[in-house]
C-alpha cells in the first residue's frame, strides 16, 4: 500500500498518510499542518479524511484544523467528549474514501477510547496497514498512566487485550504506530527503523512482543512498575485537544529588548537560552537557564517551565528561533518573548565543563590529599539510576532539580546524565540557584571505559 510517513522528531511521533494515489487519509497529524499539506501536495493527493486514534496527551493535534481547511471528515471515537463536530466512529465501522477502506478497531489501553484503523486500498493486492496509534507499538505499548495514574493497572490490562486482538490480524499486515520513536507516551523508548530495515509487520511482533508472550498479570505488573515520570505539560494537552485548540493559529513570538530581558530576569520569569551547552557554560546571562535546542527542546521546556509563567527565548542565531517556536507551538506554548543576543553583549556568568577523565583525576587528588571527594549529582531517571551509578552519588532527576536544589549539600556539585544534555539543563538550574557547579559533559559509557567504580541500586 502507498503510505507517506511524516516524522515529528521533536515529539518522537509519526503521522501517516494512507492513499490510493488520489485521495488520502491522514492519521494523527501534528499542529503544524503545513508538514502534512506539503507532503500531500507533493504527491498530488487530496486530503479526504483525518483520523485521530485518541485524544493526545503529548501534543496539540492538528486534526481539527486540517479537516476544516480541506473539508475533510474528522474521525474520532464516538465515546470521546469534545467541543467540536466530528464523525464519531465505533468498533467495526467501515469507511471508504476513494479507494482507501478503513476499518475501526477499539483498542483501549493507552486511553479509555483509543482506536486503531486497519487500512486497505481496494485495488491494491498489497498487505493491509494497521495504524495503531498508541496501542501496539514496536516491541512495546503506549503507557497507561496518562489518563489518570490511578487507572494505570486497569488500562494496562486493557492494553494487553488490545495488543492480542491486533496480533490476530494477518501476519503480513504492516504495523505503523504513532508513538514509540522517542515519545514519552511510549512505555519504553523505541529506536526508529533505519532506511535499510524492512517495514514492521504484525508477524514480527507475534514472536517478540512482551504483551504477546507473557501472561496478563505479569505484563500489567511489569508495565506499571516500569513507567517513568509523566512530563508536567502532558496534563495540559488533553483539555487543549478536547477544546480544539489546534484549530487556532499559534500566536507569534514577541520581540524583546535587552532591557526587557533584564527586567524578565529580575521579575523571576524563565529566560531560556537555546545555545549549545558548551557556549552557554563559557558565558551566559545571569539568571537564565540553558535548554540547548535539539529534538528534546520542547519536551524539557514544557516539563520544567510552569505554564503560567512568562518565557523569553535567547539565542545568538536567529535561524534557531523558527524551529524552537514551532516545536513549542506543537505542545501549546506560543506567544513567548524572543531576543537575539548581539555579538558584543557581555555574558559574565559561567561555569566549568569537564569529562569523566577529569572527574577521575579530581577524585584521585581528593583521596591523596585527604579532601572530600567530589559531590556528584546524577540527574538521570530512576530506571537509569537503578541500572548503575557512582558510589555516593546523589540522585536528583532533571525535572526535580528546580525544587530539589536546596536539598543539595554545600560546595561544588559535579552534575551528570547519560550524554551531557540533561546535565547541561540541570547545571544551569543549579547555577541560577547560586550553586557552584561542574557540568560533566561526557557519555556515561566512558565511566566503564575509564574503569570508574559504579554500583547498582536495589529496585
Amino acid at each position: 500500500m502507498a503510505v507517506l510517513t511524516i516524522e515529528v522528531g521533536s515529539l518522537g511521533n509519526r503521522c501517516h498518510l494512507v492513499h490510493d494515489g488520489r485521495m488520502a487519509v491522514v492519521v494523527d497529524p501534528p499542529r503544524d499542518v503545513a508538514l502534512v499539506e506539503d507532503a500531500a501536495a507533493a504527491a498530488g493527493l487530496e486530503i479526504a479524511a483525518v483520523a485521530e486514534t485518541h485524544v493526545h496527551d503529548d501534543q496539540v493535534s492538528g486534526g481539527l484544523a486540517l479537516a476544516r481547511r480541506h473539508g475533510a471528515d474528522l474521525l474520532l471515537s464516538a465515546g470521546e467528549t469534545v467541543a467540536f463536530e466530528r464523525v464519531g466512529v465505533r468498533d467495526g465501522d467501515l469507511l471508504t474514501y476513494g479507494g482507501v477502506e478503513l476499518q475501526v478497531l477499539d483498542t483501549p489501553g493507552h486511553t479509555r477510547h483509543h482506536q486503531a484503523f486497519l487500512a486497505r486500498v481496494t485495488t491494491d493486492p498489497q498487505p493491509a496497514v494497521l495504524l495503531s496509534g498508541g496501542s501496539l507499538l514496536l516491541g512495546t505499548v503506549g503507557r497507561t498512566d496518562l489518563v489518570d495514574p490511578r487507572l494505570a493497572s486497569l488500562l494496562a490490562g486493557a492494553q494487553w487485550h488490545s495488543a492480542r486482538r491486533l496480533a490476530r490480524l494477518d501476519p503480513a499486515t504492516l504495523l505503523l504506530p504513532t508513538h514509540g520513536f522517542g515519545s514519552l507516551c511510549a512505555s519504553t523508548a523505541v529506536v526508529p527503523p533505519g532506511p535499510a530495515d524492512p517495514p514492521a509487520t504484525i508477524g514480527d511482533q507475534q514472536t517478540t512482543h512482551p504483551a504477546l508472550l507473557i501472561d496478563k498479570e505479569t505484563f500489567v505488573h511489569d508495565l506499571v512498575t516500569g513507567l517513568g515520570p509523566i512530563p508536567r505539560h502532558y496534563a495540559r494537552m488533553d483539555p487543549l485537544n478536547r477544546a480544539g485548540t489546534g484549530a487556532a493559529t499559534p500566536r507569534p513570538a514577541r520581540p524583546v529588548t535587552a532591557e526587557e530581558v533584564t527586567d524578565a530576569v529580575l521579575a523571576g520569569s524563565w529566560v531560556v537560552d537555546l545555545r549549545g551547552r558548551a557556549a552557554y557554560a563559557e558565558g551566559h546571562l545571569p539568571g537564565s537557564i540553558n535548554v540547548e535546542y535539539s529534538a528534546q527542546f520542547a519536551t524539557y521546556v514544557g516539563w520544567l517551565v510552569p505554564w503560567d509563567d512568562d518565557i523569553v527565548l535567547l539565542t545568538d542565531s536567529p535561524q534557531l528561533l523558527e524551529p524552537a517556536l514551532r516545536d513549542l507551538a506543537r505542545i501549546g506554548i506560543d506567544g513567548v518573548g524572543a531576543h537575539v543576543l548581539p555579538s558584543e553583549q557581555p555574558l559574565t556568568a559561567r561555569y566549568r565543563r569537564a569529562d569523566w577523565a577529569a572527574y577521575r583525576e579530581a577524585r584521585a587528588l581528593a583521596a591523596a590529599t585527604g579532601l572530600r571527594p567530589p559531590v556528584v549529582v546524577d540527574v538521570r531517571q530512576r530506571d537509569e539510576w537503578l541500572d548503575g551509578h557512582l558510589p555516593g552519588a546523589l540522585h536528583l532527576p532533571v525535572h526535580e532539580v528546580e525544587t530539589g536544589a536546596r536539598r543539595m549539600p554545600p560546595g561544588e556539585l559535579w552534575v551528570h546524565c547519560r550524554s551531557g544534555y540533561r546535565a547541561g539543563i540541570a547545571a544551569s538550574l543549579l547555577h541560577r540557584a547560586g550553586r557552584h557547579v561542574v557540568h560533566v559533559d561526557d557519555h556515561w559509557d566512558r565511566v566503564g571505559e575509564l574503569h570508574i567504580e559504579t554500583t547498582a541500586a536495589a529496585a
